[in-house]
Protein backbone atom coordinates (compact mmCIF):
# COMPACT_ATOMS: atom_id res chain seq x y z
CA UNK A 1 0.00 0.00 0.00
CA UNK A 2 2.60 2.01 -0.96
CA UNK A 3 0.10 4.81 -1.94
CA UNK A 4 -1.20 4.99 1.34
CA UNK A 5 1.85 5.54 3.05
CA UNK A 6 2.55 8.64 0.84
CA UNK A 7 -0.81 9.73 1.35
CA UNK A 8 -0.21 9.84 4.81
CA UNK A 9 3.33 11.29 4.52
CA UNK A 10 1.94 14.05 2.43
CA UNK A 11 -0.72 14.92 5.27
CA UNK A 12 1.83 14.83 7.69
CA UNK A 13 4.08 17.57 5.52
CA UNK A 14 1.04 19.65 5.05
CA UNK A 15 -0.34 19.61 8.87
CA UNK A 16 3.65 20.35 8.98
CA UNK A 17 3.12 23.43 6.67
CA UNK A 18 -0.44 24.35 8.42
CA UNK A 19 1.21 24.34 12.08
CA UNK A 20 3.81 26.75 10.58
CA UNK A 21 1.48 29.08 8.95
CA UNK A 22 2.66 28.28 5.46
CA UNK A 23 -0.90 26.53 4.66
CA UNK A 24 -4.39 27.83 5.24
CA UNK A 25 -7.02 26.10 6.84
CA UNK A 26 -9.19 25.53 3.65
CA UNK A 27 -6.10 24.57 1.69
CA UNK A 28 -5.40 21.69 4.71
CA UNK A 29 -9.06 21.11 4.64
CA UNK A 30 -9.35 20.93 1.10
CA UNK A 31 -6.47 18.31 0.82
CA UNK A 32 -7.28 16.57 3.85
CA UNK A 33 -11.01 15.64 3.01
CA UNK A 34 -9.78 14.58 -0.69
CA UNK A 35 -8.46 11.58 0.70
CA UNK A 36 -11.30 8.69 0.16
CA UNK A 37 -9.31 5.78 -0.90
CA UNK A 38 -7.13 6.22 2.21
CA UNK A 39 -10.19 6.66 4.18
CA UNK A 40 -11.75 3.34 2.87
CA UNK A 41 -8.94 1.56 3.06
CA UNK A 42 -8.35 2.08 6.93
CA UNK A 43 -11.17 0.80 9.36
CA UNK A 44 -14.95 2.76 9.31
CA UNK A 45 -14.01 4.75 12.90
CA UNK A 46 -10.80 6.64 11.27
CA UNK A 47 -13.02 8.26 8.78
CA UNK A 48 -15.51 9.30 11.36
CA UNK A 49 -12.74 10.75 13.57
CA UNK A 50 -11.04 12.28 10.88
CA UNK A 51 -14.00 14.17 9.25
CA UNK A 52 -14.90 14.92 12.66
CA UNK A 53 -11.72 16.35 13.36
CA UNK A 54 -11.72 18.28 10.24
CA UNK A 55 -15.27 19.75 10.66
CA UNK A 56 -14.29 21.29 14.28
CA UNK A 57 -10.40 22.63 12.49
CA UNK A 58 -12.97 24.32 9.73
CA UNK A 59 -15.23 25.89 12.53
CA UNK A 60 -12.10 27.09 14.99
CA UNK A 61 -10.72 29.00 12.05
CA UNK A 62 -13.54 31.13 11.89
CA UNK A 63 -13.30 31.93 15.83
CA UNK A 64 -10.54 33.96 17.76
CA UNK A 65 -9.12 31.16 19.84
CA UNK A 66 -10.29 32.24 22.74
CA UNK A 67 -13.96 32.41 21.46
CA UNK A 68 -13.69 29.34 20.84
CA UNK A 69 -14.76 26.46 22.56
CA UNK A 70 -12.18 23.97 21.16
CA UNK A 71 -8.31 25.27 20.95
CA UNK A 72 -7.45 24.95 17.85
CA UNK A 73 -3.36 23.42 18.56
CA UNK A 74 -5.29 21.15 20.15
CA UNK A 75 -7.34 19.83 16.62
CA UNK A 76 -3.99 20.31 15.30
CA UNK A 77 -2.28 17.73 17.58
CA UNK A 78 -5.60 15.03 17.55
CA UNK A 79 -4.69 15.33 14.01
CA UNK A 80 -1.25 14.39 13.98
CA UNK A 81 -2.08 11.77 16.35
CA UNK A 82 -4.59 10.48 14.23
CA UNK A 83 -1.99 10.14 11.38
CA UNK A 84 0.51 8.40 14.02
CA UNK A 85 -2.76 5.69 14.31
CA UNK A 86 -3.53 5.42 10.62
CA UNK A 87 0.50 5.11 9.99
CA UNK A 88 0.27 2.19 12.55
CA UNK A 89 -2.44 0.35 11.45
CA UNK A 90 -1.22 0.47 7.53
CA UNK A 91 1.76 -0.80 8.65
CA UNK A 92 0.21 -3.99 9.96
Amino acid sequence: MPSHANNLNTLGQSLAQLRAGALGVAAFCAQARAQEPLLVALPPRYGEVWLGLLDRLESSALFSEESCSFSQSALLDNLELWLQKATEHMAT
